[in-house]
């Protein structure tokens, strides 16, 4: 620093010099040519205490000493390296387990690396060590006590092919790769130095594979706990020999999956149903109608294949036979067989044979629930584990019961002694139950809860069961039919010997004494020995989140498009789809006539039909073998309505339907028949029914702007296509009994 200093103490005057000089000069030049230097920046140097330069001497200075500082450092580095260098070779020749020529072999690379300067040793390779195919030498077991290393000269090499095999290693810092000569060689490598050790090799080791991939594995070693294995190759070496082998560790066993639990789960399935119900059974049908080689795969959470269940809430309950809860099988009303599920187990292939059947079938996996969808992945995982692979899917879940908070809240007591209506062990429990205490209560005045109260209500005498029937509104179906129609109908169920309570809203639930205490919000109290929640089903959507489906945030379910399509490959049909009626806006239908005809039009969609939804789905209801009635469109009883009736006869009753139709689900016949001419009745229609009389059979008309939106036929059968057709038209009609011969009431 000191020298640095003198010298441009001697210098600065000669440069002062010069700019001054050079500033005179510009001066000059610019008064002789009369205009002032661009891009010409006054310079001032200066060196003595006063004036501006002493930036510019600071400047030099700093640069000068880093320079200075950073080539001292770098000397002592490599100075030092060198030295670290030879002491740790010549610690390897004192090590124990050495023979003389290893010693003598290190003490020449010693020597010759201080007689060699630096810049002699060739520039080292850290490049990957590329192999050439070898035959893997076989090593056989010859246990050595301490063998002893032949050669073990080292030398820097660039690399070169191997000709011996290699052993794979994982380097944790940048270091060299060499090529090896007889035996492979320990070495640990701090600071990027290369640092040979020799170990103890182990005479039984498995055949040592060759990759061309960069060093992975690490090999153990009883004398290192952690080494890394540096190859190291010699040109003209002999081979290796066979008490010199690596020590290497058998390769651990990978862990076989059990596949007991999966053995009965195809991999694969063309066509995936989610769902066991009537929609996917109906998409199931359809699929194989269009694509009769097609593969279709059920998957079901049930452990029943799959069935109808309007029955369970009807015709099952009017029995005779003692072992239809076994059977499933019952009379319908026209006194025919039938049983519940919709094709015995012969129709249906074995999941494992799905993909080996040569005309293709349908499969259902049973006791299986489908709780996450990959749909970028095309596939699908299984409670139990298991994935399946699909490449158009549908999602059929259906929905579950809804119940009342005020349930769910009572503690475990109470839910022991509810029932949630819906699958065929529901149907057996309640069956069961029916016969073994004193008193049932149904909470619920809709479809399903009246339906089981006229059901129950006919067992009451024979078993001597008290049933109850409570529900918030005035009457029975009292959002869907019109007052006086559902004031009638509470009458008709209060005959089949139910004790209705109408206007209760339930405030609590309790278990006391053996016996169910429902408080109602009005103060009344209702002891029973179980309770039936009847109040409406949630939609299962369960796997929106996987999935990324959107969820309808005002009527539940997944939103569809005009196909029934979620995704590119996905479909939803059934009680879980949220579909937009071009007639009646957006909507979500829980019946069974909606299921077939959705399930049906996925199924077609899936193979290619690209159909819209347009149908206008149908359902029905029986308060046992001589009530009926059968609905199409938006029936709210908060509509307008406009009902004409006329007097019944014997072949108006639900029995007499079915012996016309051949089945008791009457959406299989209603769904295909379509209402091609419209031909009214002649005769002159008789005087309107007054309130009090008996409402034997008629025609409900729902209106929305003076437009017919939904339709109820009370005790009229198979006219469904000419009320689809009249919704469908979507017209305004000045005189609705006119509109009401198309249908006929008034023939005897």
């Amino acid at each position: 620093m000191f020298k640095c200093k003198a010298v441009w103490n001697k210098l600065a005057p000669l440069v002062r010099a010069s700019s001054t000089l050079c500033l005179q000069n510009a001066r000059k030049s610019v008064l002789r040519h009369g205009r002032r230097l661009e891009m010409v920046q006054k310079a001032q140097m200066s060196s003595g205490p006063a004036g501006g330069g002493g930036e510019n001497t600071l400047y030099y200075v700093l640069v000068g000493a880093t320079c200075l500082g950073t080539g001292v450092y770098a000397y002592r580095t490599v100075s030092g390296d060198k030295e670290r260098y030879n002491e740790r070779m010549i610690d390897l020749v004192n090590r124990p387990k050495q023979g003389p020529r290893a010693a003598e072999a290190v003490t020449e690379v010693v020597a010759g690396s201080k007689e060699a300067p630096l810049e002699s040793i060739p520039e080292l390779s850290l490049e990957p060590v590329k192999s050439e195919p070898v035959e893997e030498p076989t090593l056989t077991e010859a246990p050595v006590e301490e063998p002893l290393v032949t050669e073990a000269v080292v030398e820097f090499t660039e690399s070169e092919p191997v000709t011996e095999p290699l052993v794979e290693a994982s380097i944790p810092e940048p270091t060299v790769e060499t090529l090896v000569t007889e035996s492979v060689v320990e070495a640990s490598v701090p600071e990027s130095i290369i640092e040979v050790s020799v170990t103890e090799p182990v005479a039984e080791a498995p055949a040592v594979t060759q990759s061309e991939e960069p060093l992975a594995s690490v090999v153990e070693s009883e004398t290192e706990p952690t080494p890394v294995i540096i190859t190291a190759h010699v040109p003209e070496a002999s081979p290796v020999s066979e008490s010199a082998a690596v020590s290497e560790p058998a390769p651990a066993a990978e862990p076989v999956e059990s596949t007991a639990a999966h053995s009965d789960v195809p991999e694969h399935a063309p066509y995936l149903l989610i769902g066991g119900g009537t929609a996917s059974f109906a998409a199931a049908r359809s699929i194989r109608a269009r694509d009769p080689g097609a593969r279709v795969l059920i998957v079901t959470e049930e452990s029943e294949l799959p069935y109808m269940r309007p029955p369970l809430s009807k015709e099952l309950w009017f029995s005779d036979d003692p072992k239809a809860t076994e059977t499933l099988s019952f009379k319908q009303w026209n006194g025919k067989e039938r049983s519940i599920y919709f094709q015995p187990p012969s129709f249906y292939v074995s999941p494992t044979d799905l993909a080996k059947v040569e005309n293709g079938g349908v499969a259902v996996l049973t006791g299986r629930k489908v709780v996450h969808m990959d749909v970028r992945e095309n596939k699908v995982k299984l409670s139990d584990g298991a994935e399946i692979s699909y490449e158009k899917c549908l999602i059929a879940t259906g929905g579950v019961p809804r119940n009342l908070q005020v349930i769910d809240r009572a503690g475990e007591e109470v839910m022991k002694r509810t029932t949630l209506f819906r699958k065929i062990e529901d149907f057996r429990s309640l069956e069961k139950i029916s016969r073994e205490v004193k008193s049932i209560t149904i909470i619920g005045g809709g479809f399903l809860g009246s339906e089981l109260a006229c059901a129950l209500g006919r067992r009451s005498t024979d078993l001597g069961l008290e049933v109850i029937q409570m529900f918030p509104e005035k009457g029975n179906m009292g959002k869907v039919l019109p007052e006086y129609l559902s004031n009638w109908t509470t009458e008709k169920v209060r005959k089949e010997g139910v004790n209705i309570i109408m206007d209760a809203v339930v405030k609590n639930v309790s278990y006391k004494n053996d016996k169910l205490e429902i408080k109602l919000k009005d103060g009344r109290l209702i002891e029973t020995d179980h309770v039936v929640a009847a109040v409406g089903l949630e939609p299962s959507v369960e796997l929106a989140k996987s999935a990324g489906l959107e969820v309808d945030s005002d009527f539940g379910g997944y939103r569809v498009n005009a196909e029934l399509q979620a995704r590119s490959n996905i479909w939803v049909a059934g009680d879980a789809a949220c579909f937009y009626d071009i007639k009646l806006g957006r909507r979500r239908v829980e019946h069974h006539d909606h299921a077939v005809v959705s399930g049906r039009l996925a199924g077609e969609n899936m193979t290619g039909a690209s159909k819209p939804y347009w149908h206008q789905s149908m359902f029905w209801s029986d308060l046992g073998p001589d009530v009926g009635y059968e609905a199409i469109g938006i029936v709210d009883s908060s509509l307008p309505t406009v009902g004409v009736f006329a007097k019944a006869t014997a072949k108006d009753t639900p029995k007499a339907a079915t012996e016309q139709s051949g089945t008791g689900i009457r959406s299989e016949s209603e769904t295909e028949a379509v209402a091609v001419t419209l031909k009214a009745e002649t005769t002159a229609p008789p005087p309107p029914v007054q309130q009090k009389e008996d409402y034997g059979k008629g025609v409900v008309f729902y209106l929305r702007d003076n437009v017919v939106v939904g339709i109820v036929l009370w005790n009229v059968f198979n006219r469904m296509p000419i009320a689809r057709k009249i919704i469908k038209d979507g017209e305004q009609h000045a005189d609705l009994n006119e509109v009401a011969k198309l249908f006929n009431i008034h023939e005897d």
